[in-house]
């Protein structure tokens, strides 16, 4: 079983749809018990750093997800729960402190002329580790579906999976041992994002 975290926001049911159109048997969790019999956690994300880690601290599930990492079991973060794995967040003067899984801070996009924030739609992604499992079929230079005004800017430059340009080159995937992360929507990347949603689902079994 698949747990998908419902912390009041995110963008659950389609991730929910996408996990059960490639064969997971998925469940929606928002008590820290569902984590515990899960094989596998997918961290959704829309909206704001801080309402993320209040929402998930509120429900005492901030820590849950820490402890389901720490069992070893594979974890997915997606856009919003992706920055969260990190240690903060410059998004409207946050003061939250995110999971810390990955050292770094989220930070925005400069601006640019030219250039839109949000960053609305396709772009590609370069894989920059082809022994990442999650990536397992996937060609660099794959389009998938971003939206987000914000990045994380990893310490490590040895967790960054794939890489995408808008302005300048962001981490746009991340890998750590049994934690996974993407700032992309896979859940909205058709075909592309189905493979990585397999593929997480394969890592499960």
């Amino acid at each position: 079983m698949i747990a998908v975290i419902d912390y009041g926001s995110g963008n659950l049911r389609s991730a929910q749809k996408a996990l059960l159109k490639v064969g997971a048997d998925v469940r929606i969790a928002s008590r820290p018990e569902e984590l515990a019999e899960a094989r596998a956690v997918v961290l959704p994300g829309v909206g704001a750093f801080d309402d993320c880690v209040n929402a998930l601290r509120k429900q005492d599930m901030l820590e849950a997800a820490r402890e389901f990492i720490q069992s070893g079991r594979p974890f997915l973060g997606i856009c919003v729960g992706y920055q969260a794995l990190f240690e903060k967040s410059e998004e409207f003067n946050s003061c939250a402190a995110g999971l810390g899984i990955f050292k770094g801070k989220v930070v925005r996009f400069t601006e640019e002329p030219g250039l839109k924030i949000p960053q609305i739609g396709w772009n590609q992604i370069e894989v920059a580790r082809p022994d990442c499992l999650l990536f397992r079929g996937i060609p660099s230079g794959s389009y998938v579906y971003f939206v987000h005004s914000f990045f994380p800017q990893p310490t490590d430059p040895s967790i960054v999976v794939t890489r995408t340009s808008y302005g300048h080159p962001f981490a746009s995937a991340v890998w750590r041992d049994n934690v996974y992360a993407t700032q992309f929507h896979p859940e909205k990347s058709q075909n592309v994002g189905l493979q990585l949603l397999k593929n997480f689902v394969d890592l499960a079994k």
